[in-house]
């Protein structure tokens, strides 16, 4: 932990309380995707990974880890690839102006950024959600200028799971992968971390993931952001 100058985080889950931000916005995709049927989009929901007997979205499902494309390519499977990437940007709009407008910091995790900060750690964010979701949520929770950059699904060549992020953040920074920890609550952030290398994996049970499904790839499970600085000795 001693040579680790640089954090990514993962935003929804671990930045942001997913349940209570981004079921409304689902709610919504879905129902545009079923033309207003309320039946149709339920069902589109459940496909997407939505629990509605525990009010939740389940560990690893695409909407709690994929991608809008991913999503789009799930509910609209006789698109063509010019109308999958229409329907996407829309998407990527919606969800960035409304994800940034709902967003719900998780307790204690803009404290615990402060300190991060404070400490000369070097902090971007990787997600699956759009690059202008990202940028436009953490200027909604006041803490975009502790951050170096925000890499989403569309900034990259390759997103989660795969180590673009990482590699990025690092020619950014200067640092080396070995210098930087991912932070997460989905397997697809430890998988990327992992993958590309880096110094320390952290898992966060804040979000959709759960013990046993972050344990096997994680150094460390935290029950979220707020015991990061504790952790790193930094508090």
């Amino acid at each position: 932990m001693q040579g680790i100058k640089g954090i990514l985080f993962d935003k929804d889950g671990t930045l942001v309380d997913f349940q209570k931000t981004w079921f409304a916005i689902g709610d919504l995709m879905a129902l545009k995707a079923a033309d207003g049927d309320r039946e149709r989009a339920n069902a589109l929901l459940e496909l997407a990974g939505y629990d509605f007997a525990n009010h939740r979205f389940k560990a690893d499902s695409v909407f709690a880890a994929g991608t809008n494309a991913e999503i789009v390519a799930l509910w609209y499977p006789d698109a063509s690839e010019e109308e999958r990437q229409a329907i996407t940007a829309g998407f990527n709009t919606m969800t960035a102006q409304a994800g940034a407008a709902a967003s719900v910091p998780l307790p204690g995790s803009k404290d615990a950024i402060a300190a991060l900060h404070g400490s000369g750690f070097r902090l971007g964010v990787a997600t699956n959600d759009s690059t202008s979701g990202a940028e436009q949520t953490l200027l909604a929770l006041g803490i975009a200028q502790m951050f170096d950059a925000a890499y989403g699904y569309d900034a990259v060549a390759n997103p989660k799971p795969a180590p673009d992020a990482i590699h990025a953040f690092a020619d950014l920074t200067g640092l080396k992968p070995s210098e930087i920890a991912m932070v997460g609550d989905n397997r697809h952030d430890l998988e990327m971390a992992r993958a590309g290398g880096a110094g320390l994996v952290v898992a966060v049970l804040s979000g959709t993931g759960t013990r046993e499904t972050l344990a096997p790839m994680a150094d460390v499970i935290l029950n979220s952001v707020a015991d990061l600085p504790g952790f790193l000795g930094t508090a």
